[in-house]
């Protein structure tokens, strides 16, 4: 029989929604929330998020937990018995993991407190266009900011049962990157009068991927990858106008911005050599994940006692995760949760290892226990 957080989560994974879209997902996490004893525990809500504050017994400083909410607008391939209700949405991020892991922490510390006070945040948009930010500045939060704070992330890679983190950068800087492309159409026949955006974007692309090779140093690590194109209305009218959609990734700010200097000199190119207007919009930007050094191996030290979970000691990753907000403010880290499945995330058919959820529960709980009983 599953257990309770494990029954959420399938809940959940029923009802993916977009980022400030997640009422019915905020809905239900409610009505959880109204199960628990309520004698220490506070609740508000902010936009589709929400802020849980446990009082411990004796307290002399806060810990923060961050769970994500919202899923993906991916059409959902698995064969499981409860998939996404959602047509052309799926929690293929494992938010949806991460969101019940947070409420069976919220539950350990409501039913036996610990000395000092816990805050669960849940955190709308995390996919974009990014909740972290506005939600640290916003008064509910700014009332309850924790001393020190945790999250973790799902990792399919890894097997059930382990843990997988380092101190310092863990997830790169990430850049939304939208290009669009104007010209002018015409008809296929005659390709002299009109100025094809389809050739255009295609040259574009080919530029953009040689600015990593040829402009970022080759003992750091930056990624541009263009993962949709859209141009055109008919195979025999000639494109007026094209849009690539894409992400940067780097470990470094300094790597950041010199690409992004060099993705508008692309641009400027592109524009006198082909007679066209090309526009430029970043998007959302998150901030890289940076794990407080000293915090990180105390808790790897801690984690190697564990008789439940094993450490990993992994290299950084070219995700992107708007926790970094969280840690640029608040001292914390980062981990991978290893949920073992062949397919990676944001893939239709990823299917974790729900044993995980448990396992995470037990394992953050003892942790934030021994912190507080320091």
């Amino acid at each position: 029989m599953a257990s309770p957080f494990v029954e959420l989560r399938r809940q959940l994974h029923q009802i993916p929604e977009p980022g400030f879209q997640e009422f019915k997902t905020q809905q239900l996490l409610l009505d959880y929330l109204d199960k628990l004893p309520q004698d220490r525990m506070t609740i508000r809500t902010w936009r589709t998020g929400i802020l849980v504050h446990i009082a411990g017994t004796n307290p002399k400083r806060r810990f923060g937990y961050r769970a994500d909410m919202d899923g993906l607008p991916i059409p959902e391939e698995t064969s499981l018995p409860f998939p996404s209700l959602h047509p052309g949405y799926m929690h293929a991020c494992g938010h949806d993991l991460h969101m019940s892991i947070g409420m069976g922490i919220a539950a350990n510390f409501a039913h036996e407190p610990m000395e000092d006070d816990l805050i669960v945040i849940f955190q709308p948009a995390e996919e974009g266009p990014g909740g972290a930010l506005p939600m640290l500045a916003a008064e509910e939060l700014q009332d309850w900011k924790p001393d020190q704070i945790v999250a973790l992330h799902i990792a399919p890679e890894y097997p059930v049962g382990t843990i997988a983190t380092k101190p310092e950068i863990l997830f790169a800087n990430t850049s939304e990157l939208f290009i669009d492309l104007l010209g002018k159409g015409g008809h296929a026949a005659y390709p002299h009068l009109a100025n094809d955006m389809i050739v255009v974007g295609s040259q574009m692309v080919g530029q953009l991927h040689t600015i990593v090779a040829r402009n970022v140093n080759p003992l750091d690590s930056a990624v541009i990858t263009i993962g949709r194109m859209e141009a055109g209305t008919k195979q025999n009218i000639i494109a007026e106008k094209a849009r690539l959609e894409g992400t940067i990734r780097t470990l470094s700010a300094d790597s950041m911005a010199k690409v992004k200097k060099r993705i508008e000199s692309v641009a400027a190119g592109i524009e006198q050599s082909f007679d066209c207007q090309v526009s430029i919009d970043y998007g959302s930007n998150y901030r890289q994940v940076y794990n407080d050094p000293a915090l990180t191996l105390e808790f790897m030290d801690w984690l190697r006692g564990s008789e439940s979970m094993r450490l990993i000691e992994c290299t950084e990753a070219m995700t992107g995760e708007d926790f970094g907000y969280f840690l640029e403010q608040i001292p914390g880290f980062m981990f991978w949760l290893g949920v073992e499945t062949p397919y990676g995330l944001h893939h239709a058919k990823l299917q974790p290892d729900e044993q995980a959820i448990d396992l995470a529960i037990d394992t953050v709980a003892a942790y934030l226990r021994y912190k507080s009983g320091q």
